[in-house]
């Protein structure tokens, strides 16, 4: 009884929150026109399907790109079977169409209101559905168990901050839990965490993100970026992901590094596209030439940054580099994916707030593949110290990358999670 009013509560916030979320579709479309389109989708109006696919949900970029060896994987397993991806955001949307094309289906997954919820699966009419990573949504998992639609959670994780928020809510934590199917985690510590909120049935298969094939020819193409765009020779050292507040630090070091080595190029990647604009006025604020991605033209010899202000080439972006930090690790965001980097062979950096991604980042720190650190003025330290020891950074870049290779097998374990719920 007391599940059933919490979850009416909850049901009852969304639909009082629901014209501000489709306000704010409109006025970020001011900025970018594609927040505006397609959003019937999100209230579960999408085109018919054909029944009994496969549908696989990844929120956003980060999500996508640790699903894609599995989709890659499910198309090649099933052939004649449909995939339906969705996602919650608009940049997520353009990754899956970037990396997928047409081999997949793909809409905007609907708003956790029961109405919507239904009338996707409706219309969807999937026959399993496989959630990446840690979306819990009450009326979706709830709407699945009801239509007979199993659920599995795929490389799934839960950070301590996160399952303190669910333990604060635990009733209809341990509710949400029931409809889940099964879990399968990244860790033993994430599984732990789930069982401790209620969840009966989880297996740890490992982290997807390990499991990402690099194109063969990705490190020719990114040395081709580098000689036509990147001043050849120079040394690049990329700061990708960034989000606000951590750009100003990214700089400060970058003005303290140029001092001793002023031929070095900033390579900076804002994590979102609604910044890059004012992440390159901030960087000419600063006194520094910028070159963006967007004017397809080379960096002129007085050219200090590069802004990679485009959507799906951050591996491009790391194979062009020489070491990189990882952002959304110097605020509070939990950071993101270090493995793609350390499989590069670059020696990689981040920030202290890496919740999101504590086993990778642990494992890499513990393998001497990385180092974390505190502030703009630990950062320019280290950076100089891999600038000024190139055998260091090599050393560090080939245990990050035989590191990353030694962990790789979550991928066959999930399909075998998948291939029993089936």
């Amino acid at each position: 009884m007391a599940e059933a009013v919490v979850r009416l509560l909850y049901t009852t916030l969304l639909y009082l929150l629901l014209p501000l979320a489709l306000l704010r579709l409109y006025w970020r479309g001011r900025r970018d026109a594609g927040h505006r389109q397609r959003w019937r989708e999100r209230l579960g109006w999408i085109t018919p399907l054909p029944p009994g696919g496969l549908w696989i949900h990844a929120v956003s970029v980060g999500e996508v790109r640790a699903a894609l060896p599995l989709i890659e994987a499910l198309l090649q397993r099933y052939p004649d079977q449909p995939v339906l991806v969705t996602t919650t955001t608009l940049t997520g949307s353009r990754q899956v169409r970037a990396a997928l094309g047409e081999r997949v289906q793909h809409v905007y997954a609907p708003y956790d209101l029961p109405g919507a919820v239904a009338r996707f699966l409706h219309r969807a009419r999937p026959r399993q559905a496989i959630i990446m990573e840690t979306e819990l949504w009450p009326n979706l998992l709830r709407q699945c168990a009801r239509a007979g639609i199993p659920v599995l959670i795929a490389n799934a994780r839960l950070s301590e901050r996160s399952a303190r928020g669910y333990a604060r809510i635990r009733r209809l934590s341990a509710d949400l839990l029931r409809d889940v199917t099964l879990i399968a985690a990244q860790a033993e510590a994430d599984a732990a965490r789930f069982r401790t909120l209620g969840a009966s049935r989880v297996q740890v298969t490992g982290n997807l993100k390990y499991d990402l094939q690099l194109p063969a020819d990705l490190p020719q193409r990114g040395q081709a970026l580098r000689g036509a765009l990147l001043g050849g020779q120079r040394p690049v050292w990329i700061a990708a992901s960034t989000h606000a507040g951590e750009d100003e630090p990214v700089l400060d070091a970058f003005a303290t590094l140029r001092a001793q080595w002023p031929e070095l190029l900033l390579l900076l990647v804002p994590r979102h596209p609604e910044r890059f604009d004012g992440v390159a006025a901030l960087c000419q604020q600063r006194g520094f030439g910028v070159i963006r991605r967007s004017e397809q033209r080379p960096c002129a010899a007085d050219t200090a940054v590069f802004l990679g202000d485009s959507m799906g080439e951050l591996l491009l972006f790391y194979a062009a580099a020489d070491l990189a930090f990882v952002g959304g690790s110097m605020v509070p965001t939990g950071g993101h994916n270090v493995l793609e980097p350390a499989l590069l062979g670059l020696p990689v950096l981040f920030g202290p707030h890496m919740f999101n991604f504590s086993e990778a980042g642990a494992r890499l720190l513990a393998g001497q593949a990385a180092w974390q650190i505190a502030d703009a003025t630990e950062l320019a330290t280290r950076v100089a110290q891999l600038l000024a020891d190139p055998e260091l950074a090599r050393q560090c870049g080939q245990r990050g990358r035989d590191l990353v290779e030694q962990q790789r097998g979550a991928l066959a374990r999930l399909l075998r999670c998948i291939d029993t719920l089936r």
